[in-house]
């Protein structure tokens, strides 16, 4: 209940429209000062009129004095809280104490420096001035509490010269004035240092503040260069997908091609050399149908034709196609065990994976050479071998084979997306692949994949990757 109280009051206090910051640090302060100053000001006089000895201390011009100084001290207590509370906390705190300035004036003339010389008022004004209003209004308060004090030792002078004798009490006032001025000097200083601190740091927050600007508008740029990079990245991204897609058909088309030239020489040998043929370029256009399937993969939305089938039927029924990649004089050998080899994975993918293959071997082999395909059951594994007797790689180009769009092949002929394909196929099904390789030695790529049970399905299912 307690607390909850004093937090509705302190935002009560806190809650004026002042903008400056340091005021507005000081608005709490002063308003309870002044509502202190207006409500229990009238309860001391209240009390202090109970009590005989105190109205037989005063004279009744001193009397009346102290009861107006008293009404006027507490009418500027409230107007100031007034100001306050509309946002003109400067007008307020000048108003007060102002009004106190005045009030003290007038009570010290009429009562006397000596009876008042215990006032606390004095000490409250400089106070007050000094740390709400600044140095110069300190100075300007010390000034005029010297004139008041002046005014009250006439006060004392005039009450003393009926009766003749008259004590100047010189020593008494000038340490009263030192004491003030030692007061002053500590308020000057403290206020400079706190004036001093403030300033270094609204520097500090303005460069603070600079500083924040100047990296917000840094982040914008290199947020803007970045989706700029990202932008270019994706476009290389494509173009780099446009060539590899192109490769790829660019071998299907070698096999029709292939097909093609030999259709005189199969035309003399009748008509089944031809439909084989035919079979050949169907099963060629199949194979380029497949392709198509990059550019899913580039969007993050394979469909992958997953099915069962025999590792070693899949090998021969490619051998043509295979075959006809090469020219004459590169020696094609194909061994399929015959040991059952079934493997699930999409088998388009895996037949474009061994054509990618036969191409690369191809361009290593400029002026001839062998292509060997192995296929063999190891355990539960069957393990695929693509050997050429080509010009090989060295370590660096070796250790970066799977990089996609890595490629050694002049631009226009090679994308570097054939191995990276085949790497994310055979991983994709289970599986892993090597490559060892070294200059002048040829290439030895192996493939293995796990082996499933059962027997060879003629039906696929979908997967989404």
């Amino acid at each position: 209940m307690v607390k909850r109280l004093w937090l509705k009051i302190r935002a009560w206090l806190e809650g004026v429209p002042v903008a400056d910051p340091v005021e507005r640090r000081n608005a709490p302060l002063v308003q309870a000062i002044l509502l202190a100053m207006g409500v229990l000001m009238p309860l001391n006089k209240i009390v202090h009129l109970y009590f005989a000895s105190f109205r037989a201390s005063l004279s009744a011009p001193g009397l009346v004095a102290d009861m107006i100084t008293d009404v006027v001290m507490t009418a500027a207590a409230w107007a100031g809280l007034i100001l306050i509370r509309r946002g003109q906390f400067r007008r307020g705190v000048i108003l007060y104490l102002g009004v106190m300035l005045g009030c003290a004036a007038f009570a010290y003339a009429s009562i006397g420096l000596e009876r008042l010389s215990n006032d606390p008022f004095p000490l409250l004004m400089l106070g007050m001035g000094g740390l709400m209003l600044g140095r110069r209004s300190l100075w300007t308060i010390y000034a005029a509490l010297m004139g008041v004090f002046c005014l009250g030792t006439l006060g004392d002078v005039l009450q003393q010269w009926p009766h003749g004798a008259i004590d100047w009490q010189v020593g008494r006032k000038v340490s009263m004035a030192m004491s003030y001025a030692v007061v002053a000097i500590v308020l000057d200083r403290t206020i400079a240092a706190l004036r001093d601190s403030l300033a270094e740091s609204n520097a500090r927050g303005a460069e603070l503040a600079r500083s924040n600007t100047l990296l917000q508008a840094e982040m914008a740029e290199r947020e803007r260069a970045q989706s700029q990079l990202v932008h270019a990245q994706k476009m290389e991204a494509a173009g780099h997908l446009a060539s590899g897609v192109a490769h790829d058909f660019d071998n299907v088309l070698n096999v029709v091609l292939g097909y093609a030239k030999r259709r005189e020489r199969d035309a003399d040998k009748g008509t089944d050399a031809l439909l084989a043929s035919m079979e050949g370029v169907e099963v060629a256009a199949r194979r380029a149908l497949s392709i198509s399937r990059k550019l899913l993969d580039f969007s993050g939305k394979r469909v992958i034709q997953c099915e069962h089938f025999d590792a070693g039927d899949a090998l021969r029924d490619v051998a043509p196609m295979l075959r006809q990649i090469f020219d004459g004089t590169v020696r094609v050998r194909i061994d399929a065990q015959g040991c059952p080899a079934t493997v699930a994975m999409d088998r388009a993918q895996f037949e474009l994976m061994l054509l990618n293959v036969a191409a690369n071997a191809r361009d290593a082999m400029p002026t001839g050479g062998a292509f060997d395909v192995v296929l063999r059951c190891r355990g539960d594994e069957v393990e695929l071998c693509m050997v050429d007797d080509g010009c090989g790689m060295a370590t660096d180009v070796r250790d970066r084979a799977f990089d996609p769009f890595f490629t050694t092949k002049p631009a226009g002929r090679g994308t570097g997306l054939g191995l990276a394909t085949l790497r994310d196929t055979v991983v994709a099904a289970g599986g892993s692949v090597w490559v060892d390789s070294a200059p002048g030695n040829g290439t030895r790529i192996g493939v293995r994949l796990p082996m499933v049970s059962g027997q060879p399905q003629s039906g696929v299912s979908e997967k989404v990757a």
